[in-house]
């Protein structure tokens, strides 16, 4: 349960900072993001701010605490890690979220406070996920991530038939529709660029699994990018389907079996499948356990 709300009774008159370093014992650096981020509340839930004297019963803090579930990563190493995450799991939880598991939780079950995320990937989206667990290499290879100096490959099974090798360039950018979170392509956007390979043909089912190599990485990419000529993913709940039925989705008003029958799929068919990237003079190439279409 990443963020939680705890409740602690106060001692009236007290400034906040002493209180909770001296009495509920919270380190002063995180009591310094917390109080910087808006975590600690009052009675009436209005945000406390430093140097603040104590007026309330009880004061509350919303802060992470890592869950294990027994995730546990595919690679290993002194500096990185790496998990082959499942779909349907959050990387990380945003603050709104309580009790909310995430990938984040086992990173920090496992790493303590320098594990960090050094990439992300959509909660749908299966697949590897890079993650630093020191500041040293958190620095090298969020460097590396943001020069592009790694090849990623993704395997997506999509509507239609995709016979060759195709290379889309489409720019990018927010759509303005209904969702907000949602992007399309479109002249005025941001330079996009994704390789389609073709791997397997299921001629019964009419779908196509295929290989797609992003050269860029801007948000929803591959989604948006196979929708766009056609082939959407199958399984996807926001490109490819009407927008009332995307956003009943997002605020989980729809059922599996509706979901299904809808997508024709349980899950987004896009799986993070390969990963090849050097760290200290030492190339890495690693590939998911994870069947997408078994």
């Amino acid at each position: 349960m990443p963020y939680i709300k705890k409740e602690f009774k106060t001692i009236k008159g007290k400034k906040i900072e002493e209180f909770l370093t001296q009495d509920v014992l919270i380190d002063s650096k995180l009591l310094l993001s917390l109080l910087e981020k808006g975590k600690i509340t009052d009675e009436n839930n209005s945000r406390l701010q430093k140097n603040q004297t104590i007026k309330s019963n009880f004061i509350y803090i919303i802060i992470f605490e890592a869950q294990t579930k027994g995730l546990k990563p595919i690679f290993d190493s002194f500096y990185f890690a790496i998990f082959d995450k499942p779909s349907g799991i959050m990387v990380h939880p945003s603050s709104h979220q309580l009790n909310i598991y995430t990938l984040l939780d086992e990173i920090k079950y496992l790493f303590g406070e320098k594990g960090s995320l050094v990439h992300r990937i959509d909660a749908e989206t299966s697949g590897l996920v890079l993650v630093a667990k020191n500041a040293f290499s958190d620095m090298i290879l969020k460097n590396m991530f943001e020069e592009k100096l790694y090849t990623k490959k993704y395997q997506a099974l999509v509507e239609g038939e995709i016979k060759e090798e195709l290379i889309i360039n489409s720019p990018i950018t927010n759509d303005t529709g209904l969702i907000k979170l949602k992007m399309k392509t479109d002249l005025k956007g941001k330079e996009s660029t994704t390789i389609i390979k073709p791997i397997s043909y299921d001629k019964e089912k009419n779908q196509t699994l295929v290989e797609a190599i992003p050269q860029t990485g801007r948000q929803h990419q591959i989604r948006v990018h196979l929708n766009s000529i056609g082939h959407k993913i199958v399984g996807d709940t926001l490109y490819g389907v009407d927008e009332s039925f995307a956003d009943d989705f997002l605020k989980n008003k729809i059922s599996k079996e509706k979901r299904e029958e809808i997508t024709k799929a349980k899950r987004l068919m896009l799986q993070a499948n390969y990963l090849e990237f050097n760290f200290l003079d030492t190339k890495y190439m690693i590939s998911s356990k994870q069947n997408l279409i078994n």
